[in-house]
């Protein structure tokens, strides 16, 4: 879910099991590479890398694979040899080493339900792709203050406190205080 080049995922962490998921659930749906492209909106040559482990990619342009391949994130991104419960695996790096997003586990649900923990260093920011309509995010903030701006506001939630919110829609999460952000994030459709 997003789109700033800061915001792009190191290959030690999620990108770790994309290549050959990708190339897997790709052959499973009886797709090409070049129809896989037309399917998601990423670049053949985006595809061919993902698959041989020589790229970075979004957030947001995961969710477009998955969705072309009709399968979930989870299942792109995950180690196939891992329950799904309880992943605890890093899937976004901020400029600091204080900011990063770690996917704790999912369960069920009519697509996915995520649970993530978030850290954000101080003026850190962080810019998400909208996701599908029916898309929704919880988040309580455990320590700082977090900024969430949309596109018609901006909601301020301090610790000890949460936000619930359609996530099908552009919007950014900023540390707006003076140390370390951190908060949990539910995501379910």
């Amino acid at each position: 879910m997003s789109t700033i080049m800061h915001n792009q995922v190191p290959r030690s962490d999620v990108l770790a099991h994309v290549g050959t998921n990708l190339r897997h659930l790709r052959k499973e749906a009886g797709l090409s590479q070049e129809a896989l492209a037309a399917a998601s909106g990423i670049s053949r040559r985006m595809i061919v890398n993902l698959e041989s482990g020589h790229a970075n990619i979004s957030l947001g342009s995961l969710d477009r694979l998955a969705e072309a391949l009709d399968t979930t994130f989870l299942k792109l991104v995950s180690n196939p040899e891992r329950e799904s419960r309880r992943l605890e695996d890093v899937m976004w790096r901020g400029k600091s080493a204080l900011s990063q997003a770690t996917l704790l586990g999912a369960a069920p649900a009519r697509q996915d339900t995520q649970l993530w923990i978030w850290s954000l260093d101080v003026g850190e920011h962080y810019k998400a792709d909208p996701d599908p309509e029916g898309w929704h995010e919880m988040i309580f903030v455990l320590e700082g203050t977090l900024q969430l701006d949309f596109d018609t506001e901006t909601q301020i939630v301090q610790a000890n406190d949460f936000t619930i919110y359609s996530s099908a829609q552009n919007y950014s999460y900023t540390n707006a205080g003076n140390c370390v952000l951190r908060f949990l994030r539910s995501v379910s459709s």
